[in-house]
């Protein structure tokens, strides 16, 4: 089976979506995870800087918080990516409906950042015993994403995670800040026993 896998999107690429995918691998590997166990990507729904390095004031974030930055390109997101994950988490409410209008039938699987993080304590306690193999795993992040989206609720405006290009470090900090209040759990609840 595949590794259990979870694409993170915002606009560019090169901010919020590279933040949560380098700090959600980086937690993951802080409980013990093997890299092959859970596959984390991310996309763009602008497209334009596909191919460029991560925001150096995002990088920054990612590499104080014990992330790894090297060989990161952004990218572009396509209708592939949507179908190769279990979970996609978007910055904003607006690239819901983008990734909808790319798959429709990924909707069940598809939720603002925000919202998901708010979500997840919820639902934990009703999830299966997890092993540390990737059948394992990715039964249990299936078993997970169905949970939230049973569990799904309106948006709500802090949902979103502010868009952070542009802006001092100390606003990079925040949504990095942000981005972690999901990806700390997260892997707890993908790799808990």
């Amino acid at each position: 089976m595949a590794p259990f896998s979870v694409l993170c999107v915002c606009m560019g690429n090169i901010c919020r979506s590279p933040m949560a995918e380098r700090l959600l691998v980086a937690d993951l590997a802080a409980l013990g995870a093997e890299p092959d166990l859970v596959y984390v990507h991310g996309a763009g729904t602008g497209g334009w800087h596909a191919g460029e390095p991560m925001d150096p004031q995002a990088a920054r974030q990612v590499l104080a918080r014990g992330g790894d930055t090297k060989g990161f390109k952004a990218r572009r997101l396509l209708a592939e990516h949507v179908d190769a994950s279990d979970l996609v988490l978007t910055a904003t409410a607006e690239q819901v409906d983008f990734v909808v209008s790319l798959r429709p039938d990924a909707a069940a699987r598809t939720f603002v950042w925000g919202q998901f993080a708010r979500l997840l304590p919820a639902v934990t306690a009703d999830l299966p015993a997890a092993g540390r193999d990737a059948d394992s795993i990715h039964a249990r992040g299936v078993a997970l994403v169905d949970l939230v989206d049973k569990a799904r609720d309106e948006v709500l405006d802090e949902d979103d995670l502010a868009d952070p290009w542009g802006r001092p470090d100390d606003f990079f900090g925040i949504v990095a800040d942000q981005v972690q209040a999901l990806t700390r759990p997260l892997a707890r609840a993908l790799l808990s026993r």
